[in-house]
């Protein structure tokens, strides 16, 4: 439900607050507005009167927000932002909307990005935005309204939607380890890579082939791509995920370092905050990422 319409000022007065907020004077604030100092003065004037809150702290020489008016021009200035992506959304795509989705850029280019084209064809009307995130984020900073998600349930604030186990394989180029080793102890006399937002995927990979490991030593990596280029070129040893290792490994760059199944580190989500949980475009993405999960476990299925 909407406020009362008193909480709800004029969309020129929070841009007169925002841009004094910014720019630190009323003359500065007239000029980024294309108004005049004394139009600027008035929009702030009838702001303090409809909330009945003192704004400006007019008896220092340099014009300054009160602590309350900077904390209400932070929360004017996340809120115009977002409307004004909003506005920007529906020109663009009027039919439909869009989604401002964050991916892992491995997950993203590697799993979602070639069944993309499929989501296009069912829902035509709805562009994808695609960018790219490491860790955890505010959605409150930035414009994504949803992102994908590995690891555990650790990221505050959100929705989660689970996905997928991240199933996982230790690769290298061809050549560099002998053709069979004996036990998964024997790869520890070979050079590792680390992935920065996981640096303690190998311990955990050895742990589940009780192995006891503490404080593994590498190269350490920000993104799958460029650790999985360093172990193309020989550099040690990578645990890649399956849907990445397995194309590698087809096309002849990468083989498996040791004989065996994948092990599951971690699952995937999609993730979003609750107050975006009705959006149009990302109630049509999570059903369609539920079909493609479904009908590829029922691919993988044994007959």
């Amino acid at each position: 439900m909407i406020a009362p319409r008193r909480f709800l000022p004029s969309i020129s007065s929070l841009l007169a607050l925002e841009a004094v907020d910014r720019l630190g004077s009323a003359s500065a604030a007239a000029e980024d507005l294309n108004l005049t100092q004394s139009a600027v003065s008035r929009q702030l004037k009838q702001l303090e009167q409809q909330m009945e809150v003192d704004l400006i702290a007019r008896d220092q020489m340099r014009l300054q927000l009160t602590p309350g008016g900077a904390n209400y021009a932070k929360e004017a200035r996340a809120i115009l932002s977002r409307l004004a992506q909003a506005s920007i959304k529906l020109r663009a795509n009027p039919d439909g909307g869009s989604l401002n989705l964050s991916i892992l850029a491995s997950f993203g280019l590697h799993w979602l990005a070639p069944r993309l084209k499929d989501f296009v064809g069912q829902h035509p009307g709805i562009t994808v935005n695609l960018q790219t995130h490491n860790l955890p984020f505010s959605f409150e900073v930035g414009t994504a309204q949803a992102a994908i998600h590995y690891g555990t349930r650790d990221w505050p604030g959100v929705e989660y939607l689970p996905l997928m186990p991240k199933h996982v394989l230790p690769v290298c180029a061809p050549g560099l380890v002998p053709a069979e080793l004996s036990s998964p102890k024997d790869l520890l006399g070979f050079p590792l890579l680390h992935l920065e937002t996981h640096p303690d995927s190998w311990e955990q990979w050895f742990g589940l082939h009780d192995v006891e490991v503490a404080r593994l030593q590498g190269m350490l990596f920000d993104q799958s791509s460029a650790m999985t280029q360093a172990a193309v070129h020989g550099l040690g040893i990578a645990l890649l995920p399956t849907f990445l290792a397995e194309s590698e490994i087809a096309a002849g760059r990468l083989q498996l370092a040791i004989k065996g199944p994948p092990v599951t580190l971690g699952e995937y989500f999609l993730v979003w905050p609750p107050e975006l949980g009705d959006d149009y475009p990302l109630i049509q993405f999570r059903n369609w990422l539920l079909a493609q999960i479904a009908a590829e476990e029922t691919r993988d299925a044994p007959a």
